[in-house]
C-alpha cells in the first residue's frame, strides 16, 4: 500500500504552477517547497524554482492532463510541517 503524498495540490494551484514553470524560460526540475523561521507560528513557507533534486529531497510527481507531469520537491526539513496540507491558488483584489 502506497502512502499518500505529503501535500495535496488543488487544480487551481496545479494550473498556476504549470504557468509559472512555462513562463520561467528555462528547464526546471519543478518547484521546491520549504520552511524558514518567521511568520505567526514561528515558521513561514517558501516556494521557489528548483534546478535540481537534491539527495534527501522528497519528490512528488503530479499528473497533469493537458501537459507533462510536474514535480513538487519538498525540502527534507519541511516534510513534517507539510504532511496533510493543501496547496491552493486564489487571486483576490486585495492580495
Amino acid at each position: 500500500m502506497a502512502l499518500p503524498p505529503p501535500i495535496n495540490i488543488t487544480d487551481n494551484a496545479a494550473a498556476r504552477i504549470m504557468a509559472l514553470l512555462e513562463k520561467r524560460g528555462k528547464p526546471s526540475a519543478g518547484i521546491k517547497v520549504g520552511v524558514r523561521s518567521g511568520g505567526c507560528s514561528g515558521l513561514s513557507y517558501t516556494i521557489e524554482y528548483a534546478d535540481e533534486i537534491e539527495k534527501f529531497d522528497e519528490v512528488v510527481s503530479y499528473p497533469n492532463k493537458e501537459q507533462e507531469d510536474f514535480k513538487v520537491i519538498i525540502d527534507p526539513k519541511a516534510v513534517m510541517y507539510l504532511i496533510g496540507t493543501d496547496m491552493d491558488y486564489v487571486k483576490e483584489k486585495m492580495k
